[in-house]
């Protein structure tokens, strides 16, 4: 079992963690929220009548990616697809904001931006409508994003592939982020096969599952799963995210680790998974060993489940997570 992770030596690598180039490559979205409050029923049909009080957009998919890098002090260059529409703008103004590169973010005529639209009410998701097409990009959209990544690729610390199964990430685009020695990737299970030899996969336990056509029950079918995608997959590491179990580490060169959650209270998991590769990406570009890495992403998963949406941690709330831990 690894040193458990100390807050001198977290405050360390967030200092060595500031200001590494990272390439985020994957599916782009923005996320729509329309907000408000129910009082009655429509007498069109059973459904409430929300009457909306705000509306607001957000980075999703990929994005969140590049949202997490940027809480971190990362340099952040962005390379996606958006459509030819209205919501575009909303996007790069986003990226924008957050002072994410978006010098390669290509506008492809065959498809919308693609969009998640929820309406809450009360804190409550009444519905989400998606705007998407989600076929393969076009062989001529392919080859220049491709060439993109290539050129990018080459001058980063380390590049982040975000499949959403979105339609952008392909065997060229993987291959052309091979440029860079340091490649992460957060797979879809239907699409895991084209991830082989990148350095690190971070599936979740039913991604992993999924993957590796073995159902995790116990710690003997994790084990299993988890060694039939570093064979498969022939990857340096597997890191599988397991919610409330924490996170279990497995390496080609036989390191294994199992991390317990961190987490004081879960309100909601969603974009854990963005928060984990992103911390993955920089610790291991900051010359952390996998352990080191593997344990601190824990610590941001387990800062970031504890705030409502899709969110981020800032090093500060990490670090105070690390404390309480050991307090």
């Amino acid at each position: 079992m690894s040193v458990q992770l100390q807050v001198p030596d977290a405050r360390t690598l967030f200092e060595r963690m500031r200001g590494r180039k990272i390439l985020v490559v994957g599916d782009l979205m923005i996320d729509e929220w329309i907000w408000g409050t129910v009082s009655r029923i429509s007498p069109e049909a059973p459904v409430p009548v929300v009457a909306v009080t705000d509306h607001s957009f957000t980075l999703g998919g990929a994005g969140n990616v590049a949202n997490n890098l940027r809480a971190l002090d990362a340099n952040v260059e962005f390379v996606g697809a958006i459509g030819d529409d209205a919501f575009a703008a909303d996007v790069r103004r986003l990226l924008r904001e957050e002072q994410v590169n978006d010098g390669g973010v290509f506008s492809v005529g065959d498809r919308p931006t693609t969009r998640k639209t929820r309406i809450v009410a009360h804190n409550q998701q009444v519905v989400r409508a998606d705007w998407e097409v989600a076929t393969p990009l076009q062989a001529g959209d392919r080859s220049r994003i491709a060439q993109y990544v290539r050129e990018r690729a080459a001058r980063v610390d380390a590049v982040i592939l975000s499949d959403y199964a979105k339609g952008l990430l392909n065997e060229e685009i993987v291959e052309a982020a091979r440029a860079c020695p340091l490649v992460l990737a957060d797979p879809k299970p239907q699409n895991v096969a084209m991830f082989a030899n990148v350095t690190c996969v971070a599936p979740n336990a039913s991604e992993a599952a999924a993957s590796s056509g073995i159902a995790i029950t116990d710690d003997t079918s994790l084990e299993r799963a988890g060694s039939a995608l570093l064979r498969s997959l022939q990857c340096r590491y597997v890191v599988i995210t397991r919610g409330e179990h924490g996170m279990s580490l497995f390496g080609k060169d036989g390191v294994r680790l199992d991390v317990p959650s961190v987490a004081r209270k879960v309100y909601d998991v969603s974009g854990a998974g963005d928060t984990v590769i992103a911390v993955l990406a920089l610790a291991l570009a900051a010359g952390a060993p996998i352990e080191r890495a593997t344990q601190l992403a824990n610590f941001a998963a387990g800062a970031v489940v504890e705030k409502l949406g899709t969110a981020t941690a800032s090093a500060d709330e990490i670090l105070a997570l690390v404390e309480h831990e050991h307090g």
